[in-house]
């Protein structure tokens, strides 16, 4: 077995997304532009309503997959193929927005912690204009594993003899929310052909002798295992790790496509109201 170590640590950033919503941005940013097959990270967090109550208003996507995945709080999904909604504390949506999609995410208190993250997943080339899916699990159906102060919550991938609801089937990816006490360790077999990163959003932990403070990603180098612990103060992170494409990546704004024509093709599209094309297959459990 080999250790994955950090190859890169990433702090996040601050930038303003939505009306006005301020999210901490790793990827996507531009220390870090693209991890394939990773095209965006944000963390948004916040306990001051006139920080996120203006939310997400309607905006359009092609070309990717959009992951979000609430920890406290709730938001109103809603778009232009008619799917609605509510995405509680601890749920997840899975959205493929490929040929095009326009929805909104609003926030649906006015107090109290919001809190989660919205991964882009990039779609390969062949697959960028397909029909639109959408997938919503609630809290209840993302498997937990707990004990011997570690608690795991399985978005997408296998621990523990669980598998969690969420699958990919282009980049397999795995999604792990890690919850670990103080000193505690945690070791996960990983795809050796997977691009892997760390997000630590509670305390702080070691990866290899590497000490990831709160608020900072690390991209994994290579190996087929990663080993973490957490430092005097506990930790909480993500582990995402999913097979890269090795496709061209243009993107514009909400665009990502293979080339710049495509991407005039999509903006003409929006323009003229040609972007959503085909109504999402939609699935909730």
């Amino acid at each position: 077995m080999t250790t994955r170590s950090v190859q890169r640590p990433i702090p996040a950033l601050a930038v303003s997304e939505g009306a006005g919503v301020t999210v901490h941005r790793t990827i996507g940013t531009p220390a870090l532009k693209n991890l394939d097959p990773f095209l965006m990270l944000d963390h948004f967090s916040s306990d001051d309503p006139t920080d996120y109550i203006a939310g997400f208003p309607d905006h359009p996507h092609r070309g990717f997959v959009t992951v979000t995945y609430m920890l406290d709080g709730h938001m109103l999904h809603q778009d232009s193929m008619g799917n609605r909604g509510d995405l509680r504390a601890g749920g997840a949506q899975w959205m493929k927005a490929a040929s095009g999609v326009i929805h909104s995410e609003m926030p649906q208190q006015s107090n109290g912690l919001m809190r989660g993250f919205q991964l882009w997943v990039n779609l390969p080339a062949a697959e960028k204009m397909s029909e639109p899916g959408y997938q919503e699990f609630s809290p209840e159906a993302i498997p937990e594993v707990a004990g011997n102060g570690m608690q795991v919550r399985l978005l997408a991938g296998e621990y523990g003899g669980q598998t969690g609801p969420i699958a990919d089937p282009h980049t397999r990816v795995q999604y792990l929310d890690v919850r670990l006490a103080a000193g505690i360790g945690f070791d996960h077999a990983l795809d050796p052909a997977a691009t892997a990163f760390v997000y630590v959003f509670e305390g702080s932990a070691s990866v290899a002798g590497t000490v990831l403070p709160r608020h900072s990603l690390a991209v994994l180098g290579a190996g087929d295992a990663v080993e973490l612990t957490a430092d005097a103060e506990g930790a909480r992170f993500i582990l995402v790790a999913g097979r890269p494409l090795g496709e061209p990546i243009v993107q514009y704004g909400p665009f990502v496509m293979s080339s710049r024509q495509e991407i005039e093709q999509a903006m003409r599209d929006y323009r003229d109201g040609r972007l959503v094309q085909s109504k999402a297959s939609v699935m909730r459990s």
